[in-house]
């Protein structure tokens, strides 16, 4: 019998609790398992980024590889899974990858809207859900403010009559960050999406508050800054106290300073291979770093 993700989410934290404290339990679970502030839809906190990895044209072999990334995504208890029209030939790779699979799966479903033109947005919505192939999005984002103003329009009017679950903006490697700062303060969004991560850290200061205070979701893009962040560290030898945030590698470390952040949401690594894909969902498992666990964890890799 194929397993559900609840079923397997619960077997990797029940796996994980009959060797932790209880409190340490705790944060396993919380961080584990989000909320989304505006309904309290339960989700996953690792989701599955499709920038570059996903991009592989009509190559065939290189599909499948990517298919089988979402396979073991949704096996281990993968919920989100993000791209956009942007992001080359990722939407269709996407769907076929939905399609390989032949059965229904707890996808949800995060694109974007990119286009200058406001007029053509709707149009660009529907070609993207096409590529998909799916009945609707959960979630659609106006990318890095392209037309925020128009295309924020059309996403609430799709919420409104029933097309759409959530909305949401986004930026990358701190773009327009004033001009990002001013729409969260001014419109009732679902979703914002930032770069964060232990090393890039400014959106500590002013954004992640923001979204907590106005009850946004947060989903976190650039994790490993596209891979130079883990190539960095991998010169390096885990501290002897990672095992203490729940870590077995420097992937895992970096997710876990950023999921079990109060305001994030969910983190959407990106990568197109399996491998790398298990080892970033097992992040949700296993002890959750506290806030003096991040603050040492940050100092550590400040020092390197």
């Amino acid at each position: 019998m194929k397993a559900t993700r609840r079923a397997v989410l619960q077997g990797v934290l029940a796996g994980a609790a009959l060797m932790t404290p209880l409190r340490v339990q705790a944060q396993t679970a919380e961080a584990a398992v989000k909320r989304i502030p505006s309904s309290g839809e339960a989700v996953p906190s690792v989701g599955l980024g499709s920038w570059i990895t996903f991009n592989v044209g009509d190559d065939a072999e290189l599909r499948a590889e990517c298919a089988a990334v979402m396979r073991a995504f949704f096996a281990m208890g993968g919920r989100m899974i993000d791209s956009s029209p942007m992001y080359g030939s990722s939407q269709a790779v996407i769907g076929d990858g939905l399609r390989s699979l032949g059965q229904a799966v707890p996808l949800f479903a995060a694109d974007k809207v990119w286009i200058s033109s406001a007029s053509r947005g709707l149009s660009q919505i529907e070609e993207s859900r096409r590529l998909w192939d799916v009945p609707r999005f959960d979630l659609l984002q106006v990318h890095n403010l392209l037309s925020w103003e128009e295309h924020l329009r059309t996403l609430f009017a799709m919420k409104e009559a029933g097309q759409l679950r959530y909305v949401g903006i986004t930026t990358s490697e701190g773009r327009r960050r004033d001009l990002f700062e001013e729409i969260m303060r001014r419109q009732p969004l679902d979703f914002v999406q930032l770069s964060y991560n232990i090393v890039d850290r400014e959106v500590e200061e002013r954004i992640l508050p923001l979204a907590a205070d106005r009850g946004m979701g947060v989903i976190v893009n650039r994790p490993f800054q596209q891979g130079v962040l883990l190539r960095r560290l991998s010169g390096h030898p885990l501290p002897s106290w990672a095992a203490d945030a729940g870590a077995s590698s420097w992937a895992q470390f970096v997710l876990k300073f950023i999921i079990s952040h109060p305001a994030v949401t969910v983190a959407i690594p990106a990568t197109s291979q399996v491998a790398h894909v298990r080892e970033n969902m097992a992040a949700m498992a296993g002890p959750m770093p506290d806030t003096a666990m991040r603050r040492r964890m940050a100092d550590y890799v400040r020092g390197l």
